[in-house]
């Protein structure tokens, strides 16, 4: 069945997968921060164990820093059976984090993306990167008071795409 139009990213949000306060000082450990927020893996440690070597890998092949203080982890490939829905983790961290992004900025906003297709997850990519372009947009999140706000200035973001 095909789904009608593309995949709004704000749905894949929810305010327990936002995270306004990382607390990591390093690359390996926000992942493992990130991972943490999601609620669907709080009783699966061997699921949470599988996202976050899938996470390892990607990273040493390539870095996930997109740059402008952004990081986009996320797997090789698509996590089959590992996840039903596609699912977003937003994380925010005050100073930032050497990210070895293709700028050398410290990453500051992370978005985790986790999808159960590679059509999902190519579109899901595509769509936060084009997004994230936006400095007004990037801005806007790094002063987001609220996780309810963060999900609000994606909708509105996507609104004019």
């Amino acid at each position: 069945m095909k789904n009608s139009g593309p995949i709004s990213l704000n749905q894949l949000l929810s305010p327990a997968t936002v995270n306004l306060n990382l607390k990591s000082s390093d690359r390996e450990s926000v992942l493992g921060e990130l991972v943490d927020q999601i609620p669907e893996f709080t009783d699966q440690p061997e699921t949470r164990k599988t996202l976050l070597h899938a996470l390892h890998e990607r990273e040493q092949l390539h870095s996930t820093g997109i740059g402008d203080g952004v990081a986009l982890p996320h797997a090789r490939n698509a996590l089959v059976g590992l996840v039903d829905q596609p699912i977003i983790v937003f994380g925010r961290h005050p100073k930032g984090i050497a990210y070895d992004s293709i700028d050398a900025i410290p990453a500051r906003l992370f978005f985790l993306l986790i999808a159960p297709t590679v059509t999902q997850h190519l579109a899901i990519l595509a769509r936060l990167s084009r997004l994230l372009r936006d400095p007004k947009l990037r801005q806007s999140l790094l002063t987001a008071e609220t996780s309810e706000r963060v999900i609000g200035l994606l909708r509105d973001a996507e609104s004019k795409l």
